[in-house]
């Protein structure tokens, strides 16, 4: 929006041109969602504690936790308001790329505040049945596959692209769509298991969406990926301000999601970044990436598979508890190193996926 306004004021005065730079739209973006999450943040935690908008606990989870009880949920909102307020005011709005994840994660957010709304209004941690969650997600992430392929305007755009490999490359065509349902559905509901602990799931959030950004940013301009050997998609720059305000939304929330949490996201916040972060790799052609940049996202799922599995077969239980964070902390480890814990694996995961962007 300011950038069509700007655009038209370059007539008048060369320094508008100063607003045609992706680094700038994106830290303004990120500054303009920052700050609409710390203005706004304090008003709507009140708002919530004042409409009795607390989280209901597990009555299986850990014991530590039912202190938790009662705390505002449905905080994501607020990262919402600040990615796509941020995004409409500095974004390029006639970038496909930007409407595909800003609509993605806009309905994955819806899908999430009506899963949290039912279990504050059932007063249990019953939401939305499985079922129903899966399909309302699947539906999206289809939809949104479908758009990705139609639009394509290279091969490139619907090839799978591995790291570390440079001459290899494997064509998708329209199996990219089942390919975005994975990738968008499993990194939503991913994101959404980690969720457990105070400020865990969104640093690495705004870790791996800053590295995406990047991504995004080199994949967008055609002399940097030909010198990196990463696919070019034009056009995909664009998404370098959406990824500014997910990143100053998340780092708005985390002021008052570190432990202990004031507010929580709830399913509106979390199935939400889950999806822009698939939706945002798919575009640039980094799926694998962020299969590596988010393995704490990862090992998270992939310990509530292997403890269903294998409780069903044979009775037992691999963890103590699954997600894995739980089983930390019934391991003795207090909240706070859990937490830090996994950022620190994060940190270290999403600098060996910046790595592949020059070892090929």
């Amino acid at each position: 929006m300011l950038l069509m306004l700007a655009e038209q004021l370059q007539g008048f005065y060369s320094a508008f041109n100063v607003f045609q730079y992706l680094t700038l739209r994106a830290i303004l973006g990120a500054l303009t969602a920052l700050g609409i999450g710390l203005l706004v943040g304090p008003w709507l935690i009140r708002r919530l504690e004042r409409h009795q908008v607390g989280q209901n606990v597990r009555s299986e989870g850990p014991v530590s936790h039912y202190s938790k009880a009662g705390t505002p949920t449905m905080g994501g909102a607020l990262m919402l308001v600040g990615i796509a307020v941020a995004t409409l005011l500095w974004g390029d709005l006639t970038n496909r790329f930007v409407w595909m994840v800003l609509l993605t994660t806009l309905a994955f957010g819806a899908i999430g505040g009506t899963d949290d709304w039912l279990k504050l209004t059932r007063g249990s941690s019953e939401g939305l049945r499985a079922r129903s969650k899966l399909l309302l997600q699947s539906a999206v992430a289809i939809i949104a596959g479908v758009v990705l392929f139609a639009t394509a305007a290279a091969p490139v755009q619907t090839t799978l692209i591995l790291p570390f490999f440079k001459e290899v490359a494997i064509p998708l065509g329209a199996l990219l769509i089942p390919l975005t349902w994975l990738v968008v559905v499993g990194a939503s509901n991913a994101v959404n298991l980690t969720d457990g602990l105070d400020g865990l799931a969104i640093m690495p959030t705004v870790l791996v969406g800053g590295a995406l950004g990047i991504f995004a940013y080199v994949s967008g301009n055609v002399n940097f990926a030909d010198y990196l050997a990463i696919p070019y998609v034009a056009g995909a720059g664009e998404l370098t301000v959406l990824v500014g305000a997910l990143v100053g939304a998340g780092l708005a929330f985390l002021w008052f999601n570190t432990y202990p949490a004031q507010v929580f996201m709830g399913d509106v916040g979390s199935l939400a970044m889950g999806a822009a972060l698939g939706m945002i790799a798919m575009v640039v052609r980094q799926e694998i990436v962020l299969f590596i940049m988010g393995g704490v996202f990862v090992a998270e799922t992939v310990s509530v598979m292997l403890q269903v599995v294998w409780f069903k077969r044979t009775g037992r239980r691999i963890f103590r508890m699954a997600p894995l964070h739980h089983h930390y902390e019934l391991k003795g480890w207090p909240e706070p190193r859990v937490i830090v814990r996994f950022w620190i694996i994060s940190v270290v995961l999403v600098l060996i996926g910046l790595a592949t962007l020059k070892l090929r």
